[in-house]
């Protein structure tokens, strides 16, 4: 199974969330958008305890089935069609989780969330727990 993690997904992860461990460990391949990871990163920066939160991120990044998958051209396509969609359905979510819907969906994974604003998009596969 390819998983792609959002950011409070992580998160749950690292608190030890028993939904989010279990998604995890069963995912053969993990996405991590770069949205993601710079929001993780600009937690880190005002937290204090950016040093350590950091360490753990990167032993998470060096595993073997993990991958940033960085926003392409293709993505800004994905995008569009997802932009208007949440358009003429009057369901707006906010602008970085439509980039990590986007990349999920042109990566064809499944995405691991707690937000529940991505149900407004049936188009991305959601984590069922």
């Amino acid at each position: 199974m390819k998983l792609a993690i959002d950011t409070n997904a992580y998160t749950a992860f690292c608190r030890n969330d028993r939904i989010a461990v279990d998604a995890i460990q069963r995912a053969d391949v993990i996405i991590v958008p770069l949205i993601v990871l710079a929001e993780l990163r600009a937690g880190f920066s005002v937290g204090r305890r950016g040093a350590e939160n950091e360490s753990v991120l990167q032993r998470f990044l060096n595993s073997s089935r993990v991958s940033i998958v960085c926003p392409s051209e293709e993505t800004s396509f994905v995008y569009a069609r997802l932009f208007s969609y949440l358009r003429r359905t009057g369901k707006p979510i906010p602008i970085n989780d439509l980039w990590i819907a986007s990349i999920t969906l042109q990566s064809e994974a499944t995405l691991l969330t707690f937000d529940q604003h991505f149900e407004a998009l049936p188009q991305v596969p959601l984590w069922k727990w």
